[in-house]
This record gives structure tokens, sequence and C-alpha cells, in this order.
């Protein structure tokens, strides 16, 4: 910082949000996929709660709309992420990993990370209905990382940013279909309640980083 008066808000953490343009096409055939791959597999149990969480080679079965998500959002991160010792030419690809999620009335995500990966990203396929009416829940819930020792300090304090607006534990996120959100991997996130009478679905990705010259996993 220098020596000039203000507020600097520092250590800031980047959330990249696009709509993708030809998610209309997509959506159907990834809706179509998902359902199919449901009806077959008892799914996992890992953040997920009542939800289904599929396996996590969603794009062994995900075919080219799979693909497709995974492209747009490795281009997306690379475009912000900086390889510090060779800034004109990466020495780093990315791995993605993927799985899907279906969230019928009462399901959520607690709240949890994604250890190993460097980005993670949400693609929804379908909201539920819950990106036009706040009523049916089911937001994309970010966490900031340094909520609990704020509000063990003074729960009812809020510190202000520069504009004057008191910042939050935690920012909420209302899903829309060819919603494409990533954040870093660290970052907690969370769903919450989904009250809808709909079918909300989402595609989670995870990003690793692949050094040229070494094989991906």
């Amino acid at each position: 910082m220098s020596g000039h008066s203000g507020v600097a808000e520092l250590f800031a953490t980047p959330v990249l949000v696009t709509n993708l343009p030809d998610g209309d096409v997509l959506n159907p055939q990834l809706k179509a996929l998902i359902l199919a791959r449901r009806a077959m597999h008892p799914g996992l149990a890992h953040s997920n709660i009542n939800g289904w969480h599929s396996d996590t080679d969603l794009l062994d079965w995900g075919g080219a709309p799979a693909r497709r998500i995974a492209s747009a959002l490795g281009e997306m991160a690379m475009r912000h992420t900086r390889d510090l010792a060779s800034p004109a030419a990466p020495r780093f690809s990315w791995q993605p990993k993927m799985w899907a999620n279906i969230s019928e009335s009462g399901a959520a995500n607690a709240a949890h990370a994604h250890p190993g990966a460097y980005w993670s990203g949400v693609y929804y396929v379908d909201d539920g209905g819950c990106g036009a009416d706040p009523a049916p829940g089911g937001e994309l819930c970010l966490i900031d990382p340094r909520y609990p020792l704020v509000q063990q300090a003074a729960p009812d304090l809020a510190y202000c940013g520069a504009d004057g607006t008191p910042l939050r534990a935690e920012q909420i996120m209302r899903p829309r279909p060819g919603m494409l959100v990533a954040f870093p991997s660290w970052l907690q996130h969370s769903v919450r309640p989904y009250r809808g009478t709909g079918t909300r679905i989402s595609i989670a990705i995870n990003l690793s980083v692949v050094p040229h010259g070494r094989a991906a996993p």
C-alpha cells in the first residue's frame, strides 16, 4: 500500500461468472444424460444432503456436451491464471473432473471445499425455478474463509468496504440455466435447501494443475 489515505480491500477472492451462449442447446442434452445416469446408478454420498451425486467420471459418459462445459471452464480459468515464472507461455494445463448433482425438494449441499484442485466450477443445467423466484431457495453460497474468526469476535458487526457497504461473511448466487461459475477450490461453498417442486440439476467441475511434460493421472 502507498502512503495515501483511503480504504484498500486486500486479498480479493476471484469469482468468475459467465453465461454460455449455447446453453439452450446443451441443457436438454445434458439433462437427458444425467437423468438416464441416475436411473442406472445409486450415486455417491459427499456434500449432498438428500440429493443425488453422480460418479465423478461425467466426462466419460457425458459426451460432447460435457466436454463443451469442461472446455469453457478451462478457457475461463486460463484467462484468470498467471504462470508467474513464464507469463507469455504457461507451463501447465488443466485436468478436469466432473460430476452431476440433482436436487429435488428438501435437497441441499453442506459447506465444503475441494482440496487438491486449483479452480472449481459449477454449471447450471436446470435451476428448478429458483433463478427467477427466491422462494424455492437452492442458491449457491460462497463462504468467507475468515468467517469463524469474524463471528467469534463480534457477531453483530461487519467491516465496511471502500464504498461503505458492509462486507458479508457469505455471498449468495442465484443459479440460472446456462450460467457457469468458477472460484478457487479452497473456497468453502454450499447449496441452500431447495424447496421447489421442480428438478434442480447442476454439473460440478474441478480443474487440477498438470505441469507440461507430466502425464495426467
